[in-house]
């Protein structure tokens, strides 16, 4: 084989290598990307059926249920349109209130009820996911007064 061709499949080989890797990197992005939702945005079928995505808004007051087992909590994540009910099996985040803002990370089950993987409560009472306090003031706006 003459030193031209040796390189040019040195170079071949070299390509073919970072496209592998480019691939598995973006496939490693893809599957890792999570899309956040509002209570209104699910219930118009909006979200994905079958992955997992983020679900926020505030705790309905009164909504908190707990079951016998100490760690699975149903509670209620509206965004003042529109509600929805999540189910969570694990501890909640200490700063978890009714009347707070939160996001759950998680799947719909065949019954439409949020099953979350994850709650996320805010950290200090200035803050707010931006999507979810722009669907608030959205929700707001529209309400008609009685």
């Amino acid at each position: 084989m003459k030193p031209r061709h040796k390189k040019l499949v040195f170079i071949l080989i070299g390509v073919a290598g970072i496209g592998i890797i480019v691939a598995l990197v973006m496939n490693a992005f893809r599957s890792n990307l999570v899309f956040f939702f509002t209570p209104s945005q699910v219930i118009a079928k909006e979200a994905p059926v079958n992955r997992a995505f983020r679900i926020g808004g505030l705790v309905e007051k009164g909504s908190l249920r707990r079951e016998n087992d100490g760690l699975t909590v149903h509670f209620v994540v509206t965004d003042t349109k529109h509600d929805m009910n999540v189910t969570y099996k694990g501890i909640l985040p200490d700063l978890f209130k009714e009347g707070k803002g939160v996001v759950a990370q998680g799947r719909l089950d065949s019954n439409g009820r949020f099953v979350a993987d994850e709650v996320l409560a805010k950290h200090d009472e200035n803050y707010m996911p931006p999507e979810v306090a722009n669907e608030l003031k959205a929700a707001k706006a529209s309400k008609t007064p009685l």
